[in-house]
């Protein structure tokens, strides 16, 4: 019997490119996105609205996921958005709203879905967080907030669970060649505050011109593959070249010398 996986936030990039590739290797597919575009005429597809900010949402998708397909084996956390700029220009609803998606929204899934899996004795939560969950960059201090808080949810978690034989993964990714730099990107900046505009003139440049050589989706795509079936305890796994170096760096580089090092190649 095929098994079933669910992912958020499938209409683009990481999320499309993951549900493809479970669904070529066989698997029941449940993508999930806040406005479904169609379904495919095929019994392993199916395609539903589900807005993490939304619980209602969220219980709804799970119990016709569950009512199509039986049980689900594993589900991605994979919708989320960036808010990138000066953290001065930001207002409340701003700071808000990247919380609810990338922290509040995976959590309200997670929870939705966790005592089915519980009660099944199996299931694979997959976290899709960011190297930005254990390094920082210049301009993205909330969206680094939620993926440090990512992080440290899903670490605990792993221990919680560790009874139940449902296992937990985090994913970090480096850059990625997605519409992060474009359309999920939320770029603040009130150029009034003009002691900020030359430094967010050159990081953001090269922040952008770093993401457009990031990676494909598919590469993460294959190492939630991986993370879903390798059947480990295995917590972590980084993506991309920068991604393993750069974490690499941070752990064993001096808080200063790794100031200096990321103002240098970003701000300068």
């Amino acid at each position: 019997m095929a098994q079933t996986i669910l992912i958020t936030g499938a209409s683009t990039g990481i999320g499309q490119a993951t549900a493809e590739l479970f669904f070529e290797r066989g698997w029941n597919v449940v993508a999930t996105m806040r406005k479904p575009r169609r379904n495919r005429e095929d019994q392993r597809w199916l395609e539903l609205p589900l807005d993490v900010t939304d619980a209602a949402s969220i219980q709804a998708a799970r119990d016709q996921s569950i009512d199509r397909f039986g049980r689900i084996d594993a589900i991605v956390n994979n919708a989320g958005y960036g808010l990138v700029g000066t953290f001065e220009s930001m207002d409340e609803d701003k700071i808000r709203r990247q919380f609810e998606t990338n922290v509040f929204g995976l959590m309200r899934v997670t929870r939705a879905f966790l005592p089915h899996m519980r009660r099944n004795g199996a299931g694979v939560i997959v976290n899709v967080a960011s190297m930005g969950g254990r390094l920082t960059f210049p301009f993205y201090s909330v969206y680094h907030a939620t993926k440090w808080a990512v992080d440290g949810f899903t670490e605990s978690l792993q221990f919680e669970l560790s009874a139940t034989g449902v296992r937990v993964k985090l994913i970090e990714p480096g850059a990625i060649k997605t519409d992060f730099y474009d359309r999920s990107a939320d770029f603040t900046h009130d150029r009034a505050l003009t002691e900020y505009n030359a430094l967010v003139e050159k990081g953001m440049k090269k922040m952008n011109a770093a993401g457009a050589k990031g990676a494909a989706p598919l590469v993460v795509a294959e190492t939630i593959w991986r993370a879903v079936t390798d059947g480990s305890g295995k917590l972590r796994y980084p993506v991309g070249a920068d991604a393993k170096g750069l974490l690499a760096m941070r752990r064993f580089l001096p808080d200063g010398v790794w100031r200096s090092m990321i103002s240098g190649q970003l701000l300068k």
